[in-house]
């Protein structure tokens, strides 16, 4: 009798609380609205508005071209072309069809761009919710993880300020990795693929199956990856196939994303020490330096599948073990991690301060990058270049206290790793696998 007065009261507790939560959601995408639509990164949101315009007048996105004149504007005559994969450049090109070429406003064209990005950071929050649910987390810790989803001043920053999509890449992969304790192995592959395919950040996640499904048939393992590869192939060379893109460009530079050091990485004093991110002669071979690190990772993870909660602390070590010996790291990569970390701070597995200084020390890092100026750049680009000016004069000083930021945040990630490797392994059940 007294449980079922319990349920009914906090029944009603949530249906009072829902108004109060619908208008908290109202503000969070207001608030995302008014970023979106008068911030963005100059170097990233032009690209992706060359990028749209290219592939919606059937051009290939891949290739670098002068787009002064469709733009109006001389800042994308020496424009180059976007690093990812077909998925992003064809929204980007249905984007621009349902606004740039109806209404030629730059700053509406801008805020478009962010429309799937500001909806993912709204799912990305129900989601975070709905997995503590399961993880039978208490109610009030939810709602407080749900706001921080909602509010958080580095999610926001870099998806609906900066208009980076790592919050669609995040929202996928959580998505996957939570089909994937359910049992739901060919859905999870498909959206783990198609996480790789909007950013290839996802990859360090691919042998997180490994760790997961020993012990099961091997037939289970094979029609993943299976699924895995096929939905991979569809959405990476599909696009290039219909659309007739020229794939040599990508070819020739296919390695380029490994072939540069800096950011948040290990290598983040290249800059101050060479004056170019590009990695000299056969510094190279650092940039490969992830693979076997994720291979040891992988071998040291301790298989089984314990349910949820263990999964998502095996894919944190895969992931932190990626952004550690990868030779280049940018602030906004750490997007794909956090909702992770959330979840698992607030069900009781890590300090609330090691949440606090994984998205505080990158929002530092970021103003003394320079990216916060250059998020004026569709509202107010003249006070963008005299910014960026003012910070060449201080170059040396901002690029050594960039460093000094960096450090601690390397420190941070590597005492993660250890400490996630080294928590007792809890055990629980897995549903039976399916095939859908």
């Amino acid at each position: 009798m007294d449980s079922s007065t319990d349920v009914v009261q906090k029944d009603k507790s949530l249906r009072k609380n829902s108004p109060s939560d619908g208008l908290l959601v109202a503000l969070s995408i207001g608030f995302q609205l008014l970023l979106g639509l008068f911030l963005g990164h100059a170097y990233d949101m032009r690209i992706f508005m060359a990028t749209g315009f290219l592939a919606a007048t059937g051009q290939n996105p891949y290739i670098p071209q002068d787009l002064s004149l469709a733009f109006h504007d001389k800042t994308f005559q020496a424009i180059t072309s976007i690093g990812y994969p077909p998925p992003w450049p064809l929204v980007a090109g249905l984007i621009y069809l349902l606004t740039y070429r109806m209404n030629q406003n730059l700053l509406l064209y801008n805020l478009a761009l962010k429309i799937p990005i500001i909806a993912s950071n709204v799912c990305l929050a129900y989601l975070v919710a709905n997995i503590l649910k399961k993880l039978k987390v208490e109610e009030k810790k939810i709602h407080i993880a749900w706001l921080f989803m909602l509010f958080n001043p580095y999610i926001l920053y870099v998806s609906a300020a900066w208009g980076q999509i790592d919050s669609l890449v995040a929202l996928c992969t959580l998505l996957s990795l939570l089909l994937l304790s359910e049992g739901r192995l060919k859905s999870s592959a498909i959206l783990l693929a198609l996480a790789i395919s909007l950013k290839p950040t996802a990859l360090a996640l691919i042998p997180v199956a490994f760790v997961f499904l020993p012990g099961k048939p091997f037939r289970l393992l094979f029609r993943y990856f299976a699924t895995l590869l096929i939905a991979s192939l569809l959405l990476w060379v599909g696009p290039f196939a219909i659309f007739r893109w020229d794939p040599t460009i990508i070819l020739q530079h296919w390695n380029f994303q490994f072939s540069v050091g800096g950011g948040l990485s290990y290598m983040t004093f290249l800059e101050l020490y060479t004056d170019s991110y590009q990695l000299p002669g056969w510094w190279w071979l650092l940039g490969m330096l992830w693979l076997p690190a994720l291979c040891v990772a992988v071998l040291i993870l301790k298989p089984g599948d314990a349910g949820l909660l263990e999964l998502l602390k095996k894919s944190a070590v895969l992931v932190m073990v990626f952004f550690l010996f990868r030779a280049w790291v940018s602030e906004t990569n750490l997007l794909l991690l956090l909702p992770i970390i959330v979840i698992l701070a607030t069900a009781g597995e890590l300090d609330p301060r090691i949440l606090t200084a994984f998205w505080v020390l990158p929002l530092i890092f970021s103003f003394f990058n320079t990216t916060t100026f250059q998020l004026l750049f569709p509202s107010m680009p003249a006070l963008m270049d005299r910014l960026l000016q003012l910070s060449e004069v201080y170059r040396t000083e901002r690029l050594v206290i960039r460093i000094t930021v960096v450090i601690p945040w390397l420190i941070l990630a590597g005492w993660l790793v250890i400490r996630l490797l080294k928590q007792p392994r809890r055990v629980g059940e897995i549903p039976a696998l399916q095939e859908n």
